[in-house]
């Protein structure tokens, strides 16, 4: 690694001197880095900001920046200016930026790179079929087959459940095929990362894309079996997040108004 350079666990303490988080990433000795987030929770945007201040990343990939995004990013800039220069101000349904902007600074030298499927693509992939909307080889990340019976009944289940059972039977299929799409979208564009920038790279999305049995590192071990991958999700409260990570971490919850208010 250039800065700082398991099993499931989880640790409920802040990152200090002797941080645990950085500890088992030191220990993997990872080319990629996967920080899982809650999006809205600062407590989990924080940490993301220290590791990556630790770790030194010589790029940063993003889930919530398209690439055209990423590509007006500007190195050092206030969070104003950046937050205007990379349309995050303008954009619907994304976080607060003021959650994210510390992670930017962390890393002034890194490479920035975004993968966010924006509304239109994630409908014309419905339409058309994720295979015929990615924009790498479809194959490389097992777009252009189906899931096991299983694991797609698994998906549409958590598909459900996370949209308070109140999506359409026949929409479920559709919102799986999407989070596949996003999940090879990440590590396509990480993978660009690691040819351009080097290692290590940092991945700053959602835990459910940061989980390894399905999500993006499930993706890049499928399209470079020999990448090493750590995967840190984070939890709040008692909680732990679906999936499997090397490492969970927990943090305070937030106070938010009921997320199955707006189906109701």
């Amino acid at each position: 690694m250039k800065g700082l350079f398991c099993a499931l666990a989880v640790v409920a303490a802040p990152v200090a001197s002797a941080d645990p988080v950085l500890e088992a990433i030191a220990g993997a000795e990872p080319a990629v880095v996967v920080l899982g987030e809650t999006h809205d929770n600062p407590h989990h945007h924080a940490r993301q900001a220290r590791i990556v201040a630790a770790i030194d990343p010589a790029a940063l990939v993003f889930e919530f920046l398209t690439a055209e995004q990423a590509s007006r990013h500007v190195p050092g800039a206030a969070e104003t200016d950046l937050e205007t220069a990379l349309g995050w101000d303008t954009a619907t349904g994304l976080p607060d930026f003021s959650m994210y902007y510390p992670i930017f600074a962390a890393a002034p030298g890194a490479e920035v790179r975004g993968a966010r499927v924006p509304r239109n693509r994630a409908r014309e992939a419905m339409q058309l079929g994720i295979s015929e909307v990615f924009s790498g080889p479809a194959a490389l990340f097992g777009l252009d087959a189906p899931l096991p019976e299983a694991e797609q009944a698994q998906r549409q289940a958590l598909q459900a459940e996370s949209h308070c059972n109140a999506l359409p039977e026949e929409m479920l299929p559709l919102m799986v095929a999407v989070q596949r799409l996003r999940d090879a979208e990440l590590a396509r564009a990480t993978l660009a990362a690691l040819d351009t920038a080097g290692p290590p790279v940092v991945v700053i999305t959602g835990n459910g894309h940061a989980r390894k049995d399905r999500g993006v590192p499930a993706m890049l071990k499928r399209a470079r079996p020999g990448l090493r991958v750590f995967a840190l999700g984070q939890a709040e409260g008692e909680g732990t997040p679906p999936g499997r990570f090397d490492l969970v971490v927990s943090s305070r919850p937030v106070d938010r108004e009921d997320p199955c208010a707006a189906f109701r």
